[in-house]
């Protein structure tokens, strides 16, 4: 039986720009992770009896990734001893001159570690017999050719096994705006005899057919949910026969995006519920829309501060809420004089169907909230809250 695990889409050396440009603590922490699952998946591979790990596509994020990363990510890989193979994909294109070319000039990967750079077949010796390894990859960073059509015809008389590697876009399946064109034929793994076709590039898991799957980013780093967080076992019984495919969670951080609407202060309740349920390991974006009350939005205030202080990251878009607050609201606010005839007349404009209501709206909801910051607003309940974030 032919065992090994099938993964992809490492992206090592990301850095989430925009994170990074308001919570660079956290952009780290990310980037960190993705190192973290390459140990994760060399572990994984050692203790099933792996015969070897095909990653199968955009092992770097990008050509400029830094020496000392590289030197990292082979490092990471140290508890596999067994064969490693890998494909350049669209970033990280095998060009004259790529990081590919670096890590083969500082000598970084060892005898193991096989860089499919070229399409041409590889024979590896494996406990199970002789493996055809037929690679794609990409030496630029878009084509508009079936890189793997080449298996076809590609003879392989002393091999047990034909596996197929590549990094694209399987033509008709996965939708037209992904990010890299780079067709494969959705037949190819039938037309070629290959007794599994590894495929990278989507960041989700996915099964094309029986033989042909994505694995997916081993660790997420979108708000998708797709099956990204995993590696595909394979195991197949013998050359011919249908693989068994499992997968394996291998992620750190659970990206999550949340929609909620707001009309009643009830509405809160089981949002509020969701956010102290959050852990460590939570990547969160959430948009609220609807209306709320000044006390509504302080309980939140609250419970978003103290769910920010445990989970690596949270996100809140509240642009799409109005603030309504309650006419006992606006009494506890005490406001007299001009202000007070300034509140009651944005009140009303508020309240109103006409093309001056958002901009009023607006105006209210600024208005109460410095009037709430003055009169020390529900003071008991907002003790420690940190102000709602917008863009998520």
């Amino acid at each position: 039986m032919l065992r090994f695990l099938h993964t992809a889409d490492w992206q090592i050396g990301r850095s989430y720009p925009a994170m990074a440009a308001t919570h660079p603590d956290n952009a780290v922490a990310l980037a960190e992770a993705r190192l973290d699952t390459v140990a994760r998946l060399a572990e994984l591979a050692r203790d099933r009896g792996a015969h070897f790990v095909v990653v199968a596509g955009d092992v770097f994020d990008a050509q400029t990734v830094a020496d000392r990363t590289l030197r990292r990510l082979f490092h990471a890989m140290a508890a596999f001893t067994g064969p490693w193979l890998l494909l350049p994909g669209n970033h990280d294109a095998a060009l004259a001159e790529s990081v590919w070319t670096r890590v083969q000039r500082l000598g970084l990967a060892p005898s193991h570690v096989h860089l499919l750079l070229k399409p041409e077949l590889l024979t590896l010796p494996t406990a199970a017999g002789e493996v055809a390894v037929l690679p794609a990859p990409l030496t630029q960073r878009h084509t508009h050719q079936d890189l793997t059509a080449w298996f076809d015809a590609a003879p392989s008389p002393s091999a047990r096994w034909r596996i197929g590697v590549a990094h694209g876009a399987v033509q008709g399946v996965l939708p037209e705006d992904i990010e890299s064109a780079n067709p494969i034929a959705p037949q190819r793994a039938a037309s070629a005899s290959l007794d599994y076709l590894a495929l990278g590039d989507w960041h989700g898991c996915k099964a094309i057919d029986a033989r042909t799957w994505y694995s997916g980013t081993p660790e997420p780093e979108r708000f998708k949910d797709n099956g990204a967080g995993q590696a595909l076992w394979v195991e197949i019984a013998a050359p011919g026969e249908a693989p068994v495919v499992t997968a394996l969670p291998t992620a750190r951080f659970r990206w999550q995006a949340w929609e909620h609407r707001l009309n009643v202060p009830s509405d809160l309740d089981g949002l509020l519920l969701k956010l102290a349920a959050l852990t460590e390991a939570d990547v969160l974006s959430l948009r609220l829309s609807g209306v709320w009350t000044l006390q509504m939005q302080q309980r939140f205030e609250v419970a978003v501060a103290q769910a920010d202080g445990v989970a690596r990251h949270v996100a809140v878009d509240s642009s799409g809420l109005k603030l309504a607050p309650t006419d006992e609201e606006l009494a506890d606010l005490q406001a007299d004089g001009y202000v007070g005839e300034v509140l009651a007349e944005l009140r009303q404009e508020a309240s109103a169907d006409t093309p001056q209501s958002p901009v009023a709206q607006e105006a209210l909801a600024i208005l109460a909230e410095l009037l709430a910051d003055l009169r020390g607003f529900g003071e008991s309940q907002t003790t420690g809250a940190a102000p709602a974030r917008t863009g998520a």
